[in-house]
């Protein structure tokens, strides 16, 4: 192809795509986007707030559970349709649970982990559906009228990635206490048993092991501070992690929305739907690793 053919090409593509973008502008008009970061009360029954990410978190759970009664109203022994496609996802996910946790701690954790990663999922994917942040109330806000969406997808509310952080939180020390015991489990942060007995070979005129003794127990104890940081930090990334990855993804579509509308912005649902498993995954795998990690010894990490 010579060089003159090959920039024809590339002008007629470029005017092809300027007529959609202009096209679309004609044909579907979109306002300029308006996104709130906080999550917005749609309505406060005795004086209870009900935000549109309520709504939507509600939305996911009655859809959730409408699949789960089709798929399992007439089970046969020999799955069809809708049963065989669950099973299969179960399976899936129980198998990823019991390669990391092993078969004697993978069914005790596998409820919790399931769980987290299908509200995960299924919010971030059921919030690309039409109706979400398009159907709504308009009000006047600032001498402009403004809407405001009575679905949003839950995901984007900080309260909802906050709640799911706290869940995994409480099951991991749950699990930690319950498999090693009160003492051994807090023996990871409170451990002092070295600094004390460094403290008492010293009072025995034992000095110079005393020392070493004594040494190894700040040591310890500053290892258990660390420890300690870090259980609580967890909850922290877990919670702007999962928020600011699905809150970016929503605002990119109404920027692309606005700015090229139409067919430019299909790729963009692709791409968070992408995004809306692998932020499942992280979610619940890190999850998972952190039960695996409070049932071990310690002396075995």
């Amino acid at each position: 192809m010579s060089r003159i053919g090959l920039w024809r090409r590339i002008g007629i593509i470029a005017l092809l795509s300027f007529g959609l973008v202009v096209l679309g502008r004609l044909l579907f008009p979109v306002s300029i986007p308006h996104f709130e970061l906080a999550a917005e009360a749609v309505f406060s029954p005795f004086g209870i707030p009900i935000t549109n990410t309520m709504i939507a978190a509600w939305l996911t759970i009655l859809v959730m559970g409408g699949i789960s009664y089709a798929a399992t109203r007439k089970m046969r022994l020999v799955p069809q349709g809708l049963q065989n496609i669950l099973e299969a996802g179960i399976e899936v996910l129980m198998n990823f649970v019991d390669n990391i946790a092993g078969k004697e701690y993978g069914r005790k954790f596998f409820p919790v982990v399931a769980t987290i990663f299908i509200f995960i999922i299924a919010n971030a994917w059921l919030a690309l559906l039409p109706g979400f942040m398009s159907i709504g109330f308009w009000h006047t806000e600032g001498g402009e009228q403004v809407l405001m969406p009575l679905f949003r997808g839950a995901n984007t509310d900080i309260n909802v990635p906050l709640a799911l952080a706290l869940v995994s939180f409480i099951f991991v020390e749950y699990w930690g206490f319950r498999s090693q015991g009160f003492i051994r489990y807090m023996s990871r942060f409170v451990n002092v048993r070295r600094y004390f007995s460094g403290v008492g070979q010293m009072l025995r005129g034992r000095v110079r092991s005393g020392l070493g003794t004594l040494f190894t127990g700040i040591i310890d104890i500053f290892v258990g501070l660390i420890e300690m940081v870090s259980e609580l930090v967890r909850i922290i990334s877990f919670t702007f992690r999962l928020f600011g990855n699905m809150t970016a993804g929503e605002i990119l579509i109404f920027a692309m929305l606005f700015l090229i509308p139409w067919v430019a912005a299909v790729p963009f649902y692709g791409l968070e739907l992408f995004i809306g498993f692998v932020q499942a995954l992280i979610f619940c795998g890190l999850t998972l690793v952190f039960l695996v990690m409070a049932v071990t010894r310690h002396e075995e990490h």
